[in-house]
């Protein structure tokens, strides 16, 4: 689970990436304002932890801007503002919990717990999406995006790349891959599986580090994530 920790205080920070670090979470300081709106504009996050008094954009401006853009990532404000009225006015511009400092770790770690559980659940009510990493693909409206930017795929390359991402870090063989994409009539001497991964690539991993499709050699093929 991949965070994303706006903190201008140095030796809070190292606190908390320490701790989130042992507690099995993936980190990323963001030290003010301006860095986290560009962190927050590049890519999707699992939780943004967020304090209020930054030296530049405030707390409450970058809530603003990400619900204004239909960022719908959890945000769980830690500041060190603890009045009922900083809390109700971070709440009502879109904040899904507010922690005081000081605060006991333990506290800091189960909210992000509850938080998380209840975003996942409540995306699988509203979309059926398979997801592998930064890629995600939405079965009801035939759309893939990776890292929120929209891939165009052709019905056959949807299909495929459905297939490996429904048996994500599993090899399937191209006589597995041909019988659930094309047919079992389809003819087993065509390289066409070799060619629609070759697409696949082109346009799901060309422009990003991690290469999500794998090749086997001598077994097939698959999707392989850095997923829990």
């Amino acid at each position: 689970m991949e965070l994303l920790l706006v903190e201008d205080n140095p030796r809070i920070s190292e606190f908390m990436v320490k701790g989130l670090e042992e507690s099995g979470f993936s980190v990323i300081l963001a030290e003010n304002g301006n860095k986290a709106r560009s962190l927050i504009a590049q890519r999707e996050w699992d939780l943004v932890l967020l304090d209020i008094m930054l030296p530049d954009i405030d707390g409450i401006e970058l809530l603003q801007y990400m619900r204004y853009k239909k960022i719908n990532t959890p945000i769980l404000v830690v500041s060190a503002l603890g009045e009922p009225d900083d809390k109700v006015k971070a709440l009502d511009y879109g904040a899904d919990d507010y922690l005081a400092k000081p605060f006991h770790f333990k506290e800091l770690i189960a909210r992000i717990n509850a938080l998380t559980r209840r975003f996942k659940s409540n995306n699988q009510v509203q979309e059926n999406v398979l997801t592998c990493d930064n890629l995600k693909l939405y079965l009801d409206r035939h759309i893939v995006e990776r890292d929120s930017k929209e891939i165009k795929l052709t019905l056959q390359e949807f299909k495929l790349l459905q297939l490996l991402m429904e048996n994500k870090n599993k090899v399937l063989s191209r006589v597995q891959i041909l019988d659930a994409v094309w047919g079992i009539d389809y003819d087993s001497n065509t390289n066409v599986v070799d060619v629609y991964i070759s697409y696949l690539r082109n346009k799901v991993d060309t422009e990003s580090e991690n290469k999500l499709i794998q090749t086997v050699k001598g077994r097939g093929y698959l999707i392989r994530t850095q997923e829990n």
